[in-house]
Formats: C-alpha cells, structure tokens, sequence
C-alpha cells in the first residue's frame, strides 16, 4: 500500500503497518459474517430486540420509532450480514493484493482498503452507534446495548483507515542545498 521500492524505508514499514492492520480487520469482519450466518439466530434476536426497542425505558415519546415487525427485522439483519461480508471480501482483497506486492500494493489496494474499512466505520458509526444506539435508544437496554462495541469498532477500524491513508503519502523529496545559507548559489 505504498510506493514500490521502499521496502527498507520508514514509509516501506508503514506499508506493511498498513497491510498488517488491514489484514487483522479483514479477519475480524469475516469472523463477524462467518458467525452471524452460521449462528444466525444470536444475532437475530440482538437486533429484533434492538428494533423493537422492548427492552428500553419505553418512553411513550419515542416508542413510536420502534420496527416490530419481524418480516422488516429480519431484513435489516439479512443486509447487515450482507454488507459485513461484502466489506470483509474487500479487506481480504485489499491485504492479498498488499501481500503479493510485498507491501506496494500502491492505489489498487489502498482503494480496496479504503472502501472496505469506510463500510466497516459507516455500519458501527451510522448503523449501530447512530441507530442503533439513539435512534432506537439501544444505550437504555440493560441487555442489547451494543454502543461501547460499535464505537470500539469504529475507532479502532478510523485508526487502521488512517494508517492506510498515511502509507500513500510519499516522503518529500530532498532538496538540493549549496552554500551555508541553504540557497542555491547563481
């Protein structure tokens, strides 16, 4: 995720950095979908509860946001499984392609990266801190408050995306220096 040829630099090693986290990432998020579609049924509960707001303080002022269906339930759940796999195919594509070019995967894999790790800040972030966690007021229950992981997930996935960023700022380039002023003579 860097430029080829540096593999001895301080930006080569942030290259790897770069790799390394968002290969740590891909395996968690695939571990996620792996588990959410082979145990569907813990998850599955962990958002009908959520969305039907059933255990939170029930105030009548905003009970009237909450999903009871379970036909509508079941679909938010099926597209949260759905865009957990799909960012974690994009993560493991981004760490193959920075792996197999010996951490120069330069834009390709960045870009990869990048779209993999927003998706992965847009569902902790907009879908369970947001949503989940005001919205349908998720930080009330006792029992389904998922806001402390989904904020853990969405620092620790902004911190991985700036690494990766910063891996494809390449170093200035040295300056040509004559005198003792540091300016170029006439």
């Amino acid at each position: 995720m860097q430029n080829r040829g540096n593999g001895g630099t301080g930006s080569g090693r942030l290259s790897w950095t770069a790799v390394a986290l968002t290969g740590v990432v891909a395996l968690y998020i695939a571990l996620v979908a792996f588990g959410n579609i082979t145990d569907f049924g813990t998850n599955q509960a962990y958002v009908r509860h959520v969305l039907a707001m059933d255990t939170t303080f029930k105030a009548p002022d905003l009970m009237w946001r909450a999903i009871t269906s379970h036909s509508v339930q079941d679909a938010a759940y099926v597209g949260i499984i759905a865009w957990e796999s799909v960012a974690a195919l994009l993560l493991v594509a981004a760490t193959a392609v920075g792996v197999l070019r010996r951490g120069s995967g330069g834009a390709a894999a960045r870009r990869l990266a990048t779209t993999g790790l927003l998706m992965m800040m847009l569902l902790f972030g907009a879908g369970f801190w947001a949503i989940g966690g005001e919205w349908f007021a998720m930080w009330q229950s006792k029992a389904w408050n998922g806001v402390e992981a989904a904020v853990r997930n969405f620092l620790m996935t902004g911190v991985v995306l700036l690494v990766v960023q910063l891996s494809g700022k390449s170093a200035p380039a040295p300056t040509a220096r004559s005198g003792k002023s540091g300016k170029s003579g006439r």
